[in-house]
This record gives structure tokens, sequence and C-alpha cells, in this order.
């Protein structure tokens, strides 16, 4: 099956009329307000809708991608053929005596939040960073000494086949942004935290602290992909780029923020071609300067637009 409209009205069976969109601009809905658009772009409510869509996939030999709100992301101004699966809609948290539960596309921020109303500790660290519980977990996100794998008890996945699995913290090989879901084709729809009781008093204080770092030193008022690369053993990525006199270059609408050098923000209208131009430059720069190779964090997929 390759006729559009045969998967539009397949689709429709699978899910409800109004959570799929055909050739949908992806950058409407990426935190970098980057990327081009995608074939089909389906918002489910339900594991099980989920379940049906990947079954249906595999079936037919669609491909499909998870989608959270894309704050680690970069997709080409070409956009992604197949089927885009955007976890949105599944955004509840809830707590189970010490345990915080929290579906896949909530933000880690509303967690963190939520633990801290439940007088809850361990996810302090989480308070900043702008993706979902399901990116989290994709890549072990982690920030001020703390990171997903220390609180993580267990997953609940659909697998490549379909299937609902339950995966331990230990069984996803979680490091330094790392994980094996992709390797593994998981979709992550769940995330079991373990946490501790604590004085909501003395959370907040953490919390509040870690806000007034990030917000003093991070360049919020521009949409970006957050930390570009990976710390280097032994160096700072964002040192390196600043000793190479890098801040507040620019091409085309993106530019190596001034406030922060280990981002890159699109301040006027940058393509994703502008970003990847300016990533590639920085790299290629610090490897010269410094003989260190910068690896990216972000992850950049998708296609380019035809020449």
């Amino acid at each position: 099956m390759n006729n559009k409209q045969k998967i539009y009205d397949t689709l429709l069976e699978l899910v409800k009329k109004d959570n799929v969109k055909v050739d949908e601009l992806l950058k409407n809905h990426l935190y970098t307000k980057l990327g081009g658009r995608a074939d089909f772009f389906i918002t489910p409510t339900s594991f099980e809708e989920i379940q049906k869509v990947v079954k249906f996939s595999n079936e037919e030999n669609i491909p499909f991608m998870l989608l959270g709100n894309g704050s680690n992301l970069i997709i080409k101004d070409g956009g992604i053929r197949g089927i885009i699966i955007s976890l949105k809609q599944l955004n509840d948290i809830s707590t189970d005596g010490t345990t915080v539960v929290a579906q896949s596309g909530a933000r880690i921020i509303d967690a963190s939040y939520h633990a801290l109303n439940e007088k809850l500790s361990g996810l302090e660290f989480a308070c900043g960073i702008p993706g979902t519980v399901g990116g989290a977990l994709y890549m072990n996100a982690g920030a001020y000494g703390g990171e997903i794998k220390d609180v993580l008890d267990y997953a609940y996945v659909i697998d490549k086949h379909g299937e609902l699995v339950k995966r331990l913290a230990s069984d996803l090989e979680l490091d330094y942004r790392t994980s094996n879901i992709e390797k593994n084709k998981d979709i992550v729809i769940e995330a079991t935290f373990s946490l501790k009781p604590a004085k909501y008093e003395d959370i907040k204080e953490v919390m509040d602290d870690l806000t007034y770092k990030r917000e003093s030193k991070q360049p919020l008022e521009y949409p970006s992909c957050g930390s570009v690369f990976k710390r280097p053993p032994g160096y700072f990525a964002g040192k390196l780029i600043q000793d190479s006199q890098l801040q507040g270059a620019t091409i085309g609408g993106a530019e190596v923020s001034t406030k922060h050098a280990g981002f890159i923000v699109n301040k006027n209208n940058a393509t994703t071609s502008d970003y990847i131009s300016l990533i590639e430059h920085v790299q290629k720069t610090v490897k010269e300067k410094f003989g260190v190779d910068l690896e990216r964090e972000v992850r950049i997929i998708g296609e380019d637009l035809p020449s």
C-alpha cells in the first residue's frame, strides 16, 4: 500500500479523524521551530491506537517515527516520509505512594513539579529540561548533577512489533545522553520514577535555585534545541566554543548564542540548513583550534529539500 489516500483512509479507521493530518508542517510542533512536512501526522489518545498504527505500519512497510516536543531534535527542511506519531495527548501524571507515574507525552518539567506538590524528592534536576518524559528517557536527560537513570524504576513501551512491554531501567542501557530505545525501536509510553519523601520547602528551594541558574545563563528568549553538543572528555563544549570566538557567529537566521556558547538559537526564521551549517562550522573551528571533536547531542533527521 503506497497510495496516500488509502493510507489516510486506513489511519482514519485506527485513530480519530481530528487526530490525523496530511502534509503537516513539523516546525509548528517542534521546540526549535524548524522542519519540513510530514506525510502523515497523528496524535493518538490511547496506547491501543499506537499499537494499531505500529502494526499497520509494519504490515504495509510504511516508515514511522515518534515525536515529543522536539526540544533536542532538528528535522530537515524536506521533512519526514511516512507516519509521525505525536504523543502530546498522552500526558497524564499521577502518584502511587512514593512513585510518580508519567505518560510519555507529559513534559518532564511538569513531572518534577508534580513531585514537588506531592513532597517527593529526586526529580528536582528536571525542573528546567524542556523535553517530554519519553524524550527524557530516550536520551537519559540530565542537568545539574542529576539524570533520568538516577530515578527511573521502569517504563512501559510499545515494541517494534506493536506489543506492550515492561522495561526495567536496567534494561534500557541508560548512559550519558543515550539509551538503547532507538536501537530497539521502542516507543516509550509511560515511565515510573522512584522518589523519596521530603519537605516541600526543601524541594522547592533546590528547584528555585536551579531555575534561577538556568534562566540567568541560558538563551530562553529564542527557540533552540538546548545544548547542541555533548561534553567532550576533559573539556566543556561551551568553553571551547567561547574560546574559539564563535559566540555571535551566524549563518542565515541561526546564531551561536551570545548568552551561552553551547546553544545555537533560531534568532531570525532560520532554516534547518542554516542550523546544520552553523553546527558544522563550530565543529570544524573547534577541531582546528583545539584538536577536539565535538559530538552532537541534538539529533538531526529527515530529508533535504530537492536541489
